[in-house]
């Protein structure tokens, strides 16, 4: 099968999307597919394009037999609403020319969302080609911004959601990432058959790759005797890490206890500042680190934090990193209600507490400090738990189970078409769907 997938960042960028999209169509190449992804040059969440990459307006690479095809997009740093937009609509303007001009015609387009106006132009080009066109759904867009307040203006809110149904009614499959998105979009009138739900994971060759141990990362930062409470990932305004600096405070006469931020955001500099004005000795910022470094600060910390802002629109989420940290063994602390608590509960893998809440965040740190073994049976549990039913090669093959329909039994093999014959040289690994359906996931 050819397959066409737009999405705005790809590594070297950090990210649920990039590291989502990588390593889907890292497998899918593997199974013998023809994979051409469509992406930016690299540039987010600090809008500066790196070194080896600038004063390029395309480019071509073959990545782990990804085709990918680097377009032209006007950077901007992850914060600023008017910036970001522009950031946005220059990647689905060069998108879809780009991509109409120099790929070949595929099978199927995807294209995933946020950033909406990248499914936008996966739909576009999806016209051109004239094949099918699914639509992947990782966030509820433009909803999530309005609950944010980010999206105010009455006609263009009317604009964007003519828009997103246009996107649901046009595709040939929508692929959403929670099952709390599903009820979403079953109450806009989708029909249930053509809602597939493919979790986020992590990828086992990822959790097996080389990282800092864990005592080095400690005495890197000073913090060897320091029970470590971390938040890592986007410093961005959906996370209410202002309550967090707040629960710090609470601590700063507790010598044992120490915050860690590790990653950059829209809100940084203004947590930096808060963090000041607060005099906050007991909290340590680090900047965005690679994937693999990361790994070294989750197993660093006795417990991370998982927190999202208390809105109806992230009772529909599954936040990416909850796989990673559970992969690594990390107990954590969810302050998200929904879907996500449902999963940490089910995993066994850590607390679940209610959003924003300063009072219940601090009972969970206490609790788990005091209790050591409990953070080791949450360790274990959520190991196993990520690797029975989230490995991304699992789901990746999931994911391609639920594309062959969608295109109609007829692909494209090295130039010909060819019958509705499954193509994947390596079949004799992969096992039926069904063996690994997430729980949480009804399809």
């Amino acid at each position: 099968m050819r397959i066409t997938f737009l999405c705005q960042y790809f590594p070297p960028e950090m990210g649920a999307p990039a590291a989502r999209t990588f390593e889907h169509a890292r497998h899918w190449a593997a199974l013998g597919h023809e994979v051409t992804v469509i992406t930016a040059f690299p540039n987010h969440p600090t809008g500066v394009i790196k070194p080896e990459y600038r004063n390029q307006f395309v480019k071509r690479e073959k990545v782990e037999g990804i085709d990918l095809l680097r377009t032209w997009v006007y950077c901007a740093a992850n914060k600023g609403f008017f910036r970001r937009i522009l950031n946005f609509l220059s990647f689905f303007g060069s998108s879809l020319i780009l991509g109409g001009l120099l790929t070949r015609r595929p099978d199927v387009v995807i294209g995933t969302s946020p950033q909406f106006f990248c499914a936008v132009a996966a739909y576009l080009l999806s016209r051109l080609k004239r094949v099918p066109f699914v639509f992947e759904v990782r966030d509820i867009w433009p909803q999530s911004a309005i609950e944010l307040g980010v999206l105010k203006n009455r006609p263009l809110i009317q604009l964007l959601e003519a828009i997103e149904m246009h996107l649901y009614t046009q595709a040939a499959l929508i692929v959403p990432v929670a099952e709390s998105t599903r009820e979403y979009l079953l109450g806009k009138g989708i029909p249930p058959d053509k809602i597939k739900i493919i979790p986020n994971g992590v990828d086992e060759r990822y959790l097996s790759s080389d990282s800092p141990a864990p005592d080095d990362v400690r005495q890197q930062l000073g913090l060897q005797d320091k029970f470590i409470v971390s938040y890592i990932g986007t410093h961005g305004m959906s996370h209410a890490l202002d309550v967090v600096l707040r629960v710090a405070k609470r601590f700063s006469e507790d010598p044992g206890v120490h915050f860690l931020f590790v990653g950059e955001g829209a809100e940084k500099a203004n947590l930096k500042r808060l963090a000041e004005n607060l005099w906050l000795c007991n909290v340590t910022f680090l900047n965005e680190q690679t994937r693999d470094h990361l790994l070294g600060f989750y197993r660093a910390s006795d417990v991370s934090l998982v927190p999202l802002k208390r809105l109806p629109i992230f009772r529909k989420v599954l936040p990416s990193k909850l796989f990673e940290l559970m992969g690594t063994g990390c107990p954590v602390i969810c302050s998200v209600e929904g879907e996500a608590a449902r999963l940490v509960a089910n995993a066994e893998a850590g607390l679940c507490i209610e959003p924003e809440s300063s009072d219940a965040l601090v009972a969970a740190i206490n609790r788990l400090r005091a209790e050591p073994e409990l953070r080791r049976q949450m360790s274990a549990s959520g190991q196993r738990f990520v690797r029975a039913h989230y490995l991304r090669s699992k789901l990746a093959e999931k994911y391609l189970d639920v594309i062959e329909p969608a295109v109609g039994g007829r692909w494209t093999v090295g130039g010909d078409v060819s019958p509705a014959i499954r193509f994947q040289p390596n079949a004799e690994h992969r096992q039926p769907a069904a063996e690994h359906r997430p729980p949480t996931t009804e399809i």
